[in-house]
Order: C-alpha cells, then structure tokens, then sequence
C-alpha cells in the first residue's frame, strides 16, 4: 500500500496546473462518497460491522473495510469487472477508496478503452501514459503505471496498471486527509516498535501467571485424592 500511494501522490503533483482546467466531481465512486462514515459505506455495500478492521488505534483511529460485489450482491454483480474494493477511514471518514479490478473481466481493454469509459463519468483526465511531457518518469520494466489520472482541488482519482501481480487498479483519494493519515499511520508503527519490548515482557508475565493459577486450581482438585 505505501508503494501504491508513493506512486498516486507522485502523480498527483504533476497536474495540479492543469486542475482548474478541468475540475471533476472526485468525490464519489458509484454509491460511495469520499468522507462518508464507516456505517455509511457498511450500509450501502452490505457488508458486516465484523468487517471493518482496526489498522491503527492512535494517535487517531485508522480503518478498514474491504468489500467483494459477488460475495454481497445478487445475479447482477456476475458481469461486474470489480474484483475488490478497500476503503480505508482516518476517524471515521471515508478518505481512501482501492478498486482491484478482476484480470478476465478486464483482459484485452487498451488504455484508450479505459480512458475512454472513465472520461464518460469524470471527464478528461489531466495526465495520461502517452502525455508524460509534464515531467513524469517513464515506466521502468516491473513497473507499475499510471494510465491516467483525475483531479480536483480536494481529491484525485487514479488508474493504475500494477505489476505485480498484475492487475488494474483505481485509487479514489481525499488528498488532505490521505496525506493525514499516511502521517498517523507512521506515528502509530513507531509507537508499536517503540513499546513492543514492554508488550512481550506483559506478555511473559501473564502467561507466567496464568500457568501458575492453573497450577493451584488442579492442586485443589488432585491433592486431597492423590495417594502414593
């Protein structure tokens, strides 16, 4: 994920000229929209409240909701090209929206016919794979690519072909809240390792006690039958 979003956020920064030129609604992908509760996304993709997976608990609370069409929809869904979609809340605010697409259902699609099917609900991209005259870098070999990207003020929407595996991928991000986050998520990973020598020594200690508790219970029970 943190290679995922080194490339979305590298992205980003080339088009925020060309933004006003062609500022798009960003903010919602099919019936789901960027700064919606973790409820919210729960109850309109029918996904459990078991679901929904704590990432981090401090120094804010980061989530995660990962949802399959075929496994919560009907019939309708078969025909879906959506493999998997993960959204990610930073206090409970929709911030970050994954799309893994399935490889049959988007087997032989060229990046035109995919920019041309995303431009039908969000307009024209501000960068594409055959425009990279902004500054880009090209593509090494085992690289993941940008086939084109949307962007407003607030969020960005970005198509990704990924290496490995291979798969096509959309990014849907509220950029302020996205770069939060990312900030949090790596307090929270210092924090662990910070405390992890205290955790395993609790840890220790609990089991010690936990053993010799079961100890005294069976010597209750054993010691007033035991004969030599």
């Amino acid at each position: 994920m943190t290679r995922l979003r080194t490339l979305v956020v590298s992205a980003s920064g080339l088009v925020l000229v060309a933004t006003s030129l062609h500022a798009q609604d960003l903010s919602r992908y099919r019936d789901f929209v960027l700064g919606s509760t973790v409820a919210a996304v729960a109850e309109t993709s029918g996904a459990a409240p078991a679901d929904v997976k704590t990432i981090h608990q401090r120094p804010s609370v980061v989530q995660e909701l990962r949802w399959r069409p075929q496994r919560y929809g009907g019939n309708a869904v078969q025909t879906d090209p959506v493999r998997e979609v993960a959204f990610s809340f930073y206090n409970d605010q929709l911030f970050l929206i994954v799309v893994e697409y399935d490889r049959q259902r988007t087997e032989g699609l060229t990046d035109t016919d995919l920019i041309e099917s995303m431009t039908a609900s969000y307009g024209p991209p501000v960068l594409t794979s055959t425009n990279r005259s902004t500054g880009a870098r090209q593509a090494e070999p085992n690289d993941d690519v940008v086939v084109a990207q949307w962007a407003s003020a607030e969020s960005s929407l970005t198509l990704l072909r990924m290496t490995y595996p291979a798969s096509l991928r959309l990014v849907v991000t509220l950029t302020a809240v996205d770069a939060l986050a990312r900030t949090v998520s790596a307090e929270a990973i210092r924090l662990d390792q910070k405390e992890a020598p205290q955790r395993e020594l609790d840890r220790q200690k609990q089991a010690t006690e936990t053993l010799r508790l079961a100890g005294e219970k069976a010597r209750v029970v054993n010691k007033p039958v035991f004969k030599p």
